[in-house]
Formats: C-alpha cells, structure tokens, sequence
C-alpha cells in the first residue's frame, strides 16, 4: 500500500509540473483551456470552472492539458476567440515549450532540497583499490578527476556513469594532482558482484555544510540526470539495452519506488524522503526530455509544427496534423500496452 501511495505521489507531482507548465502559459496568451486532468482513463471526480474541465482520472500514469481548437478539438466558440489555432505563432510554442520547461523547473527546485539533504560526492578520489585499474594508471587518494573519456566531470556521478556505458574499452583520464594536470589510461575491468566494469576509486560525500553550493551542487545533479536520460536513450535506440532493463509504471512502481522504499524505510525517514526525491528528480528530467522528442504526439513533435509555421508563414493544415499526432497517438498507446506486459514478464520472472 505505501508503494502504491508513494508511487502515485511522485508520478503526481512530476506529471501536474508538466500540464501545470502548458496551463499556465495557455492562459496568459487567452487560449481556452477545455480540460485539465492528472490521470488517464475513467474519471473519478470532477469540477468545471471558469469553462474549464479539473478531472482526476483512475490511471495515475500521466495527464492532458486539452486546448480548444487542438487537434480540431472545438466548443460551441467555433475555434474563435480563446482557440490554439488562433493564438499567434509564439504564444503557441510557449505553451507547447512550458511543459517540458516546468519539469525541469521542479527537477531544479527537487535537486537543490537532495544536496542539501545529502551533499553529493565530488570528483576527489577518496581511495584506490589494491591492484585496480586505477591503481595501475597512478592514480592515487587526493586525486581531482577533470575529465574522463573526453567528458568534463564535475560530480562521482558522472565517473560512475561514465565507466559504466564505457565498458571493457580504455580511456583517457586528466586529473589533477597538488595543482598540477595529468594525463593517464585506464581499461576497467569486470566486477562479478556489480555485474559492470570498475575503474576501482571512491569518493565520499562532501563533509562541509551546505551554502551557495547546493545551487552548483544542485545545476551538476540535474546535468547527470540529462547526461543519463539521453545516453540510456541512445542505448535503447542501439539495442544495448536487454528488456529487463526497460521500465514502465508498473515497473517503476514495483522495481524502483517498491525496492528502494524498503531498503530507505531501515534508515529512517530522512533516507525515505532524500531517495524519493531523487526519484521525483530523475523521473521529472527523464518526462522534460522524453516529451521534447521530435515525435507526433510528444510535446517535440507539435514543436516540430509550430517552428515549420515560423518558416512557412503559414500553419499546416489542423486536420492534416491531428492525423500526425492521432498516428503517433495510437503508436504510443500500443507502446504503453508491450511496456505494461514486460513489466509483467520483469516483476514475475517470466
């Protein structure tokens, strides 16, 4: 039941962040919202105000801001006065734009309360294993790894991160040393217990009390979250990712929400609330990207349409988009329905 609850919390949040941002915006620039509604399916309660439809619906696995004259959607104003199709060119891509901007908006605010919880480790080599990779290239405690693979690395994260796409291939590594740059090789090698590849360091959380670093700190968390969202993605494109490490709600309620509730809960409600968040984060970032995709249906996709108005002078024609975004639509439902029955075959070991 606490999954179930802490589930529909987080997915709340992340997805009334996003419709939040497309409401918002659709008001200042006078176009009619028809409905707001967190959810998906059956509707379990709502009200009309203001010519606007507030529902909560069963599904708590995503939400819709409805624009009238969207997609050919109209009320008795007959695509008037308060239409989307009406408002000009711009106002229509704030509004598109402020959805995905209002998630990382939240991801921001989210990431500055998880540094100040729990600051994060830096790039300051806390230890070397004996007879690691690492140990081999000379690197040694006291260590500032600067960039690695060819990638700046401002948090442990990123170290972590990047070592583990990288695999068994060897990589260059600068780091500094009594204020001085160096420059060393490294090929992890293959750790059973972690089933990845290891360079051997660590680093520990930064000891100081928060300040103004937590905005930096907080700035470098979201910038992981971006860095492992889109790289997970490329790797999902390339098919180096198998399906047990595809999730949908189901699974992110069972596998991720689920499990870590039930290591943090042993540690307090601070570990509770700091491992939460940090889902909320990663979920928010992840919802904020996904939805800039280029893609019929996704917030990108309606982008994609409003910048060839820019260039054209003129808007596709509504219906012939809707068709667009009807397409994708549909896609993205019989997507939803094979993420749902893997999740299934993931949480029961099919």
């Amino acid at each position: 039941m606490m999954t179930l609850i802490l589930f529909i919390l987080i997915f709340g949040v992340v997805v009334l962040s996003h419709e939040f941002g497309h409401f918002l915006l659709a008001k200042k620039n006078g176009i009619h919202v028809v409905e707001f509604a967190i959810g998906m399916g059956p509707t379990i309660c709502s009200f009309t105000k203001k010519e606007t439809k507030y529902a909560i619906k069963l599904l708590p696995i995503g939400g819709a801001c409805m624009f009238e004259g969207e997609d050919g959607l109209e009320t008795e104003n007959g695509g008037g006065e308060g239409s989307f199709t009406k408002a000009s060119v711009w106002a229509r891509i704030a509004t598109v734009v402020a959805g995905p901007l209002f998630n990382f908006i939240l991801a921001f605010i989210v990431a500055v309360i998880v540094v100040s919880i729990i600051p994060p480790a830096d790039t300051v080599i806390s230890g070397v294993s004996e007879g690691s990779p690492a140990e081999t290239a000379g690197l040694m405690a006291g260590d500032k790894i600067v960039r690695l693979d060819g990638e700046k690395t401002y948090l442990f994260a990123d170290i972590s991160l990047i070592t583990y796409l990288n695999g068994a291939d060897t990589m260059e590594i600068v780091y500094e040393r009594d204020g001085q740059r160096y420059t060393t090789e490294l090929t992890p090698s293959y750790d059973a217990a972690s089933g990845s590849y290891m360079m051997g360091v660590w680093s520990t959380k930064k000891d100081e009390k928060p300040g103004l670093s937590v905005f930096a700190d907080a700035f470098y968390e979201m910038r992981y979250c971006v860095n492992n969202t889109y790289k997970s993605l490329g790797m999902l494109i390339t098919g180096n990712f198998s399906r047990e490490d595809v999730a949908g709600p189901v699974g992110i309620a069972v596998n991720v929400v689920g499990k870590t509730y039930e290591t943090s809960k042993e540690y307090g409600t601070e570990a509770v609330v700091y491992n939460m968040l940090t889902i909320v984060l990663l979920l928010s970032v992840n919802l904020g990207i996904l939805n800039l995709l280029p893609l019929p249906a996704l917030d990108g996709g309606r982008l994609v349409f409003l910048l060839i108005e820019v260039f054209r002078k003129k808007p596709i024609p509504p219906e012939k988009e809707g068709i667009v975004h009807f397409v994708g639509l549909v896609f993205f439902m019989i997507l939803m329905v094979i993420v749902f029955f893997n999740d299934l075959v993931n949480i029961f070991g099919g």
